[in-house]
């Protein structure tokens, strides 16, 4: 595999935060569902869902995660929020245009718990790869 920006979460958020984000933060945490790139089995991750300028974006705050690698292979992706499941695409959003939505981004969520201190630590946003949700055509 490529050398790749990521920081990679630690067991307890993995194991235990990532499972229960959905119930304790329901009106910020959705779930996105993304084929595997190599198994194409549906894979599922908590996600926070960034409303901004009109467009819904997904943003990979800890780098190149593996649901990020997953997208650009496949863009199709399901989000479900609050008991509704949408099929959507995914579209990256270039580098260059990101730093509007890295900053939005960081105001609305910085306040969860690891995010403020990730993006500390990965500051360009060139680390972090974002795409906009639209409906599928």
């Amino acid at each position: 595999m490529k050398d790749r920006t990521y920081l990679k979460p630690p067991w307890m958020q993995r194991n235990v935060g990532n499972r229960l984000a959905p119930l304790f933060g329901r009106s910020v945490v959705s779930r996105l569902s993304v084929r595997g790139r190599t198994s194409g089995q549906w894979r599922t991750v908590p996600v926070a869902v960034l409303e901004h300028e009109g467009s819904r974006y997904l943003v990979s705050y800890r780098g190149l995660s593996d649901w990020a690698l997953n997208l650009q292979a496949s863009p199709e992706c399901r989000v479900t929020a609050h008991g509704r499941t949408e099929d959507l695409m995914a579209e990256e959003v270039p580098q260059a245009d990101r730093p509007p939505i890295m900053a939005a981004y960081r105001d609305k969520y910085g306040s969860m718990p690891t995010v403020s201190a990730v993006l500390t630590a990965l500051p360009d946003p060139a680390d972090h790869p974002v795409f906009r949700l639209h409906a599928r055509s």
